[in-house]
């Protein structure tokens, strides 16, 4: 009976045995498929940033909008940023300066802003002031609708 029971103790080793390496090969196999599948998701990654827009430097914009509400009259906010990321325009009654950082997945960082004194009618003043506030607070900024450049800050949607 002991040799009965010896002997399938064997032969089940025996049949578990290529089972065993029949595992070993798929789980082999599955990390390749995982490491493959990573592979896939990095070159997706690089492709997804190889579309990514860039902010087209040294190029001029004049606003159009401010949440929505038009700007008015002949002088109307305007900036340029450089090829080194320095912005400069005009704000509708004042010249003004500023450090200016478009960055990646098309956020953008703007460093302090250096201003000239003139003053102005108050409604001018006061609107200066507010796209002045929307664009030192920007955030994100996209390309739209024929090359129209949109602004989104804490303060609103500047549209240039």
């Amino acid at each position: 009976m002991k040799a009965l029971r010896f002997t399938a103790l064997l032969i089940a080793c025996a049949v578990a045995a290529p089972s065993a390496q029949a595992q070993g090969i798929s789980s082999r196999a599955m990390r390749k498929k995982e490491d493959e599948e990573k592979q896939k998701i990095e070159d997706q990654k690089r492709l997804v940033s190889k579309r990514e827009k860039r902010f087209p430097m040294g190029s001029a914009w004049i606003a159009v909008s401010l949440n929505g509400k038009p700007f008015t009259g002949a002088e109307r906010p305007s900036f340029t940023i450089s090829d080194q990321y320095r912005a400069t325009g005009f704000g509708g009654c004042n010249a003004f300066s500023a450090t200016a950082y478009p960055l990646r997945e098309q956020h953008i960082a703007v460093g302090p802003i250096a201003l000239t004194k003139k003053q102005c009618d108050k409604g001018v003043m006061a609107l200066e002031q507010a796209f002045l506030v929307a664009l030192r607070t920007a955030a994100q900024w996209d390309i739209v609708e024929g090359g129209s450049l949109v602004v989104k800050s804490q303060a609103g949607e500047l549209r240039f």
